[in-house]
């Protein structure tokens, strides 16, 4: 009997391994899976095939890293080093180099709708802390006059391969809106390296994966629904790439009936206020992904489509009032819409 009981559970657990994954048969692709919080959200990485927990354990390893790297709290951080070297120059990783280069060309290109030397406005407003306020603007004046991207200077040293960076005194940055795009690059390339070849990570707005699913089939990956973030618009089906979100009801507060979130106009210190509810980039670059999401979102629907169509490299969903869902041509073959409270229209 104790073997037949033994037996039936094996039974049992090929079988529901087989439901978990997707379309592959049991043998064909192991699945691994574990959580980790980190840049202060919940992340979950999934990998397949014989090297799937050594390509977590790596992913992870990465992802932490870089967590205790950029956390401006921790004293140890590149992160405090620049915000508390009153303009001097700061050494700084290749990693940390290209989140600032790409941030640096996103800024110049949008006109400033991406600026990481906000953060003491972000700051003022609570977001990254929880005790949310709503500043006045002549508080917000005392903030915004410390802006000073334009300015950051950024040095590569190609004998040693260093880098430094210096920005005016008095300027204090974050990488909160490029950060979780870098860590999905590098959590990919680290499941890469130690030969894991189908794989995705899901890092809050941030989903990246890693060649096509066990099956050779593509990955689907929902848009949600700004409205009921409980359902989602549409779904998108891709191979490797990085699809990225920045939306209005993922961080905000409630204060005397009026609604406040997180994505800041970097011009008046206040909630941006236009017709977007969401959008959704696609691109194979998660750390790009990741400034464009919230770049795009800024410039509101009519800029950002003019932003597209002047530099490309990426396509785009945007999720407006009017609930109306707007996709970038490069995406006719990759988006379904799944929600009939919206209609749906494509742009060249």
């Amino acid at each position: 009997m104790k073997k037949l009981g033994t037996l039936k559970k094996m039974v049992l657990l090929c079988l529901c391994l087989c439901t978990l994954l997707p379309l592959a048969g049991c043998g064909e692709a192991k699945m691994a899976q574990r959580q980790v919080f980190a840049m202060d959200t919940i992340m979950t990485l999934t990998a397949y095939g014989h090297n799937a927990e050594r390509g977590l354990t790596a992913a992870q390893g990465v992802i932490q890293s870089m967590n205790d790297m950029l956390d401006p709290d921790i004293e140890t951080s590149t992160t405090y080093a620049i915000n508390h070297a009153n303009g001097g120059n700061v050494s700084v990783s290749g990693q940390v180099a290209n989140m600032l280069s790409t941030a640096q060309t996103v800024y110049k290109q949008s006109g400033g709708a991406l600026d990481l030397t906000i953060y003491p406005v972000i700051q003022k407003w609570g977001f990254d802390s929880g005790r949310y306020y709503v500043p006045t603007d002549e508080e917000l004046w005392e903030d915004l006059v410390r802006r000073g991207f334009d300015k950051m200077v950024l040095t590569s040293f190609p004998s040693s391969g260093s880098y430094a960076v210096s920005f005016p005194a008095g300027t204090a940055i974050s990488f909160g809106a490029v950060a979780k795009g870098c860590a999905s690059d590098n959590a990919i390339n680290a499941m890469r390296n130690v030969g894991v070849k189908s794989g995705i990570v899901s890092l809050g707005g941030n989903v990246q994966t890693l060649g096509l699913k066990p099956d050779g089939s593509f990955w689907n990956v929902a848009v949600q629904d700004p409205n009921n973030t409980a359902s989602y618009v549409g779904v998108l089906s891709v191979g490797q790439t990085a699809v990225v979100t920045s939306g209005t009801y993922q961080r905000f507060f409630i204060q005397n009936g009026k609604t406040y979130h997180h994505l800041i106009n970097p011009e008046s210190g206040r909630p941006i206020n236009n017709t977007l509810k969401s959008v959704t980039i696609v691109t194979e670059d998660g750390t790009l992904a990741d400034c464009l999401s919230t770049a795009m979102f800024v410039l509101g629907q009519s800029k950002a489509l003019n932003y597209w169509r002047q530099y490309g490299g990426f396509d785009m969903v945007l999720v407006n009032t009017d609930n109306e869902v707007i996709c970038t041509k490069g995406l006719i073959e990759k988006f379904t819409l799944t929600n009939n409270s919206y209609t749906l229209r494509y742009v060249e």
